[in-house]
């Protein structure tokens, strides 16, 4: 099964140096090479900052635009992985090699199934 592993942390704490920046990236390169060498790499990307967000809401059939994110909260969603994976077990095991460091220690990696996607495992 595919499973979406969503990086979230907080952009405030982006002002790292460039050493630690340097260590994320590599630590995210390791782990893009081992799941690509396992075959199980679907893709992963990083985003832009939440200031570059559009929000789009229906109101009445008409659609709403606002510039930024849908909600204010602590943390932001960064990128993501998606992986094919045998189980959420497995899945759980890659979302835990995931740097989160990029947001200060405080980022959390969510770990969703993609279900009605083909896989590797089907």
């Amino acid at each position: 099964m595919r499973y979406m592993m969503l990086i979230y942390g907080r952009e405030s704490d982006a002002g790292l140096s460039e050493a630690e920046t340097q260590r994320v990236l590599e630590a995210h390169r390791v782990v893009l090479r081992d799941a690509s060498a396992q075959g199980i790499l679907v893709g992963a990307e990083p985003l832009a900052p939440t200031r570059s967000a559009t929000t789009v809401r229906m109101q009445d059939g008409r659609a709403l635009i606002t510039d930024g994110p849908f909600a204010e909260t602590k943390e932001q969603l960064a990128g993501y992985y998606i992986l094919d994976c045998a189980n959420l077990d497995e899945a759980i095991e890659w979302a835990s090699r995931i740097p989160s460091e990029c947001s200060g220690g405080t980022g959390c990696i969510e770990v969703r199934p993609m279900p009605g996607r083909e896989s590797r495992t089907e």
